[in-house]
């Protein structure tokens, strides 16, 4: 059955995706990015490529949702996955359903503070990433999003729209983490997915693996390793081609120093009642 690291772009998912393959797939809890091979994408060409060969068409890739997921489970173990789908039906497909999936862990981030990585990320103008933040009929296609991991059509939303379809799942437990609570204790945060987990799945709490888990993956010994080592998941500049940083900020995007006034005003006013409902005042 399949366990879902779900979230918008760049809110963290990533950073979820390094802690729990740290302490799940490893001996010392010490990350290194190979770990992250063992929690896939979704959808993507891997799980996708025995059904069809377009990628691109929405309608085409949601047909076939359901029947990869079931070639997942068959191997009747559960399975990590990570997407930035919205938990939606189009087209009478459902993403997902009960009898393919375990529980989700919805990583939620402040969207004044999305919007500014999700410029840097794809190249994008304030503008024309708030107009992405704020679509609720984007669907991304992006080749060059690392090989054949990516290039899948996947349906966003918006950022609203994404939150609402992840946090009315009712098939299966959900547990939302919120981005800043990572930033601000990463401990007490990571411990909450942990046991949130291991109602669900044997997990042993080794707290000298999890102190490794931690330290290793703080957002600046990702951002340093990723300087040192590189990051396949990292995308290149539209114009420059120069490639980008993929742990960029962490804490020091800050709305409050990057944003301009007229543009979190226009974020607060289109999802003032989702920010308010996790505390993003």
């Amino acid at each position: 059955m399949i366990i879902w690291i779900a979230s918008y772009p760049k809110s963290g998912n990533t950073w979820v995706r390094s802690l729990l393959s740290a302490y799940l797939y490893s001996n010392s809890g010490i990350f290194n990015f190979d770990l992250l091979q063992k929690i896939h994408q979704f959808p993507s060409k891997r799980y996708l490529q025995f059904f069809l060969k377009d990628f691109t068409d929405i309608k085409k890739v949601s047909d076939y949702w359901i029947a990869a997921q079931y070639r997942i489970n068959l191997s009747n173990e559960i399975t990590f996955l990570k997407t930035h789908s919205a938990l939606c039906t189009f087209e009478n497909n459902p993403f997902t359903n009960k009898n393919n999936t375990q529980a989700a862990i919805y990583v939620v981030r402040d969207p004044r503070n999305v919007i500014t990585s999700l410029s840097h990320h794809n190249s994008l103008s304030i503008l024309d990433a708030l107009d992405f933040l704020t679509d609720s009929n984007q669907i991304t296609v992006r080749n060059e999003w690392g090989g054949k991991e990516f290039g899948i059509a996947t349906i966003l939303g918006s950022w609203s729209d994404h939150l609402k379809s992840w946090r009315n799942l009712n098939f299966a437990p959900i547990l939302i983490v919120r981005y800043e609570d990572l930033i601000n204790d990463i401990k007490k945060t990571f411990m909450s997915i942990l046991n949130f987990l291991s109602n669900l799945m044997e997990i042993k709490i080794d707290e000298k693996k999890i102190i490794n888990t931690i330290n290793s993956c703080r957002f600046d010994a990702l951002s340093y390793k990723e300087k040192k080592e590189g990051f396949i998941e990292s995308v290149a500049h539209k114009e420059s081609k120069k490639k980008l940083k993929f742990f960029n900020l962490g804490k020091k995007n800050d709305w409050k120093n990057l944003l301009d006034p007229k543009i979190e005003e226009q974020i607060r006013f289109k999802f003032n009642k989702e920010m308010k409902e996790l505390g993003y005042n």
